[in-house]
């Protein structure tokens, strides 16, 4: 049930940030569910591997080339839904900064106290 939760608020962020953000596009919300779960499944399974692959320049950057690796992951979403829309690497970063920031608001609603 929990992860239902998270799903859908990730797609209530998905779906706010492409009203806020003119770079990025999401056609219905069924599209924006979509959009969540890929992005929930990229970061578990693709994410691990570019970390490990991009550990020298992480290293070398102190950790802030995660944001690129972030910014790679929305348009990898973007290649793969259909419907999502990123207008380039610019707005694929700002949207997962925007995006990382509202799941943390809405994220800590679903916390037991």
């Amino acid at each position: 049930m929990n992860l239902l939760l998270r799903i859908l608020l990730s797609a209530l962020a998905v779906v706010v940030l492409a009203k806020i953000l003119p770079g990025v596009g999401v056609d219905t919300y069924w599209t924006a569910v979509l959009v969540a779960v890929v992005l929930s499944l990229l970061n578990f399974i693709v994410k691990p591997i570019l970390i490990i692959f991009t550990l020298p320049v992480t290293i070398l950057t102190l950790g802030l080339f995660l944001l690129i690796i972030n910014a790679i992951i929305i348009l990898l979403a973007d290649y793969l839904v259909p419907g999502f829309a990123v207008d380039g690497i610019w707005w694929a970063l700002l949207f997962s900064l925007l995006l990382s920031i509202l799941q943390s608001i809405l994220f800590s609603l679903l916390k037991d106290n």
